[in-house]
């Protein structure tokens, strides 16, 4: 100690600081090790191991930023810069802690979605079934499920994921929204009676809006300046290379876009069967000769019997 006090120009206080740091994270790795050995050991859990892990983690952490800040700040005759220190320390050793409970202060007060909400937040869509503290929960629909059917998986996201990702709000203001069925017919098939079939099948299996969910729909357009134009059923053409294309526009519940279409197709199915005038399209490939082609017959073979 002496010949580095001499040589380097520490001061023995300095010496002793640097000496007392090296023991504290020492102790503490050792600490922290003995710990996860025996909760490795006792826990066979992994959801209770990792929770346990994460919590040593953050308790050591802590820890030793309180040690090392004890250490190189005499703590008592600047007690201001002192828990500003601490502070810092915390906020570092616990920011997605931190961030999850902003997040969850964030979804109370400024309400982006609540609970039997439909939302999409990082590519995952599901219905709102939990808001807590850390995260919430969504029970998960498509995925692997065709349309907007349930997977049966609980999915937890971290509140922290408000801030960075966008959220998509199936029934926010107003449970429907717009949906749109493609109904492509031939070119040689009458197009109008399929745009007639179309628009019958609309009327008869699209959801009807009463007053009320008029004016909700109104009413949420007012307030994020939407401008939502008609909402009765309405259909639109226009030419694909198989045929011609009539698109069916409607609003239907959020939650029933599955059902709603199959009655839809249903009714158009059975439209068709009764009329020969109209076919579905499918891609096809069709080839076109211009002049005569030469037709050639096989030869049978020299198969004459030879009188003996």
């Amino acid at each position: 100690m002496t010949w580095i006090t001499e040589n380097l120009g520490i001061s023995a206080d300095l010496q002793g600081k640097i000496l007392a740091s090296f023991v504290t994270l020492v102790v503490l790795f050792v600490v922290r090790f003995l710990i996860l050995r025996s909760i490795h050991q006792r826990l066979d859990d992994g959801e209770a191991g990792y929770r346990s892990t994460k919590l040593t983690t953050y308790t050591v952490t802590i820890v030793g930023i309180l040690g090392l800040t004890w250490i190189w700040l005499d703590a008592f005759d600047n007690v201001a810069t002192y828990l500003g220190l601490v502070s810092a320390g915390i906020a570092i050793a616990l920011s997605d802690v931190l961030k999850n409970m902003a997040g969850w202060m964030y979804l109370l007060t400024r309400r982006p979605f609540k609970v039997g909400d439909r939302i999409e937040i990082n590519e995952v869509r599901g219905d709102v079934v939990d808001i807590r503290l850390f995260r919430f929960s969504l029970m998960e629909v498509g995925n692997w499920v065709d349309a907007d059917q349930s997977t049966g998986r609980l999915i937890h996201i971290p509140n922290g994921n408000v801030f960075t990702t966008p959220i998509a709000n199936y029934t926010e203001g107003f449970e429907y929204i717009w949906h749109e069925l493609p109904f492509l017919v031939t070119f040689e098939s009458n197009w109008r009676a399929a745009e007639a079939m179309l628009n019958a099948a609309l009327a008869e299996h699209a959801p009807k809006l009463d007053r009320t969910a008029e004016m909700q729909i109104r009413s949420t357009a007012r307030r994020y300046q939407i401008k939502i134009g008609a909402i009765t059923p309405i259909v639109y053409m226009t030419v694909r290379d198989s045929g011609v294309l009539l698109t069916g526009r409607f609003l239907v519940d959020a939650r029933r876009r599955r059902g709603t279409e199959e009655l839809i197709w249903r009714s158009i199915l059975d439209a068709i069967a009764a009329d020969p005038t109209v076919e579905l399209a499918y891609p096809t490939v069709r080839t076109f000769f211009q002049g005569s082609l030469p037709i050639t017959q096989a030869s049978a073979g020299n198969d004459h019997n030879t009188p003996g």
